[in-house]
């Protein structure tokens, strides 16, 4: 819990990085209570420097109809300046072992399709990127204002 404050930092430059500087709402104490509440949703990894966090994995469990129970990694952030080095080859190798130690049917997530460095990177795993799906969302105040 206690990396929680440098998480929400570095999910803000991602945020920032894809052009949504605005976009991220989520409070600390909201993001923390997800994490390490009653009811977590959420796990992560971390790799750190000098005992500071500089990258992130953040991942959930999704169900699909079509393939069973698999991982879904929502973030994976290495701040910019120790991008290159091989951390995020880390952590996305950790994912892949905890996909198979926990069972699941694999793992997915999304990139942008501008994100060129990004989807470089997933090709080097011969990841299948799909075309063809929009992704679509209510906000909280949507939610609420609902009639």
């Amino acid at each position: 819990m206690s990396d929680c404050p440098r998480l929400l930092e570095l999910i803000i430059e991602l945020a920032i990085f894809e052009r949504e500087p605005d976009a991220v709402t989520v409070t600390l104490e909201e993001f923390e209570a997800a994490g390490f509440g009653p009811k977590p949703v959420w796990k992560a990894f971390v790799v750190e420097d000098n005992g500071i966090v500089v990258g992130f994995a953040l991942y959930y469990i999704r169900y699909s109809t079509w393939k069973g129970q698999r991982l879904y990694l929502e973030d994976l952030v290495i701040t910019e300046a120790y991008r290159g080095k091989g951390l995020g080859k880390l952590l996305f190798d950790r994912l892949i072992q905890e996909t198979r130690e926990l069972g699941f049917s694999g793992m997915v997530w999304q990139v942008l399709d501008w994100n060129e460095p990004a989807i470089k990177f997933y090709k080097k795993y011969e990841a299948n990127i799909e075309a063809g799906w929009l992704n679509a969302a209510l906000s909280k105040e949507q939610v609420i204002n609902f009639k």
